[in-house]
Parts: C-alpha cells; sequence; structure tokens
C-alpha cells in the first residue's frame, strides 16, 4: 500500500508494514560480560536439568507437607484475630458483633468441613498420616472457638455470674424476722 506524500511520516509508518528483523542480530552487540553463545558447559547442564516425574513417595511426602500447612493455617490467623478483638473492644457495637460473629463462623465452618479439607491430600499411603494433621487442624479450629468465647464473656455476653441466673432462683425465707417498735 503506497501512501500519498503529503501525509505526515509518521502516518506513513503506521500504515506501511515493519521491515522484517535479520535472524542474526549481529548489529547489536552483546552488554559487556555477556556471551550469546552457548557454551559446553550450559548446554551440557540444560540437557541435564530436564526434570523427570517425581516417584509416588515423593508426592506422597509433598502432600503430607502441604496438609500440615492446611491443619497450621487456622493458627496463623490467632494472632490477628486476637489483636482485632482486643480493639475493637466490649462494648455492643455492630463492628465488634460483626467480629464476633465471623471469629465463630469460620472456626465452625472448618471444623465441619475437616474432611472435605484434606480429601485432595489423602491417598491409601497417606491416610494413616492424615489423622494426627485432622486432630491439629480440628484443635487449632478449637483454639480460635475459645478465642471468640474469650471475646463474648468480655463483651459481658456468657451468662457466668450469680446475678445472670436469678430468674431460676427462689426467694430465700428468713429465719427471724425483725420488727422495730416504739415505746
Amino acid at each position: 500500500m503506497t501512501m500519498d506524500p503529503s501525509y505526515p511520516s509518521w502516518v506513513r509508518e503506521l500504515h506501511s508494514p515493519p521491515n522484517p528483523k535479520s535472524k542474526s542480530a549481529s548489529s547489536i552487540q552483546d552488554p559487556p560480560g555477556f556471551s550469546s553463545a552457548v557454551t559446553g558447559k550450559r548446554a551440557a547442564l540444560a540437557k541435564q536439568q530436564t526434570r523427570k516425574p517425581p516417584t509416588p513417595e515423593e508426592t506422597d511426602i509433598l502432600k503430607i507437607k502441604k496438609s500440615w500447612e492446611v491443619a497450621f493455617a487456622p493458627a496463623k490467623q490467632l494472632p490477628m484475630n486476637a489483636i482485632m478483638m482486643y480493639m475493637s473492644g466490649n462494648s455492643l457495637q455492630v463492628f465488634s458483633i460483626m467480629m464476633v460473629f465471623m471469629l465463630f463462623k469460620n472456626p465452625l465452618q472448618g471444623l465441619l468441613q475437616t474432611n472435605q479439607v484434606f480429601t485432595k491430600y489423602e491417598t491409601p499411603r497417606t491416610k494413616s498420616k492424615m489423622w494426627a494433621v485432622k486432630a491439629v487442624y480440628v484443635l487449632m479450629n478449637l483454639v480460635a472457638l475459645g478465642l471468640g468465647i474469650w471475646k463474648v464473656n468480655g463483651m459481658g455476653l456468657l451468662p457466668t455470674t450469680r446475678s445472670d441466673w436469678l430468674a431460676w432462683e427462689t426467694q430465700r425465707e428468713p429465719l427471724e424476722r425483725a420488727v422495730f417498735a416504739f415505746r
């Protein structure tokens, strides 16, 4: 496509295809210290570094390691949750109630979905080792629930004092009565 010479040069360059670059980039020199030629050592390493597929034992080891990471994930959230609970205060406000709700919701979901979380890591060879991983996961979620119970107690929502149960107390009958009399 030929362009009219009256157009600016950038328009002509835009509509004309770029010149094909030469295969040998000999016009551009390598930076100092870099050699584009593949040396004998590098070629040997490149051939040597072809990766073989992992053995089933290696795959099982990796699955166990990953399952331990998943098991300790609730414990990694505990410091953040504790700081957030401390900073939200003990008064009943929307923010603190939402925080406490999330603090109960996430561990309860984790406890209910324990087997589903670890199904992708279970194989017949790793099944015997997974009970310890699941036990740690359940323990970490219970610790997170304990943090929620601590916060609810701090907010005064747990009935832990005698005055919280006054509705079920029977009225005491006095042993003696004192009557004031003028004389």
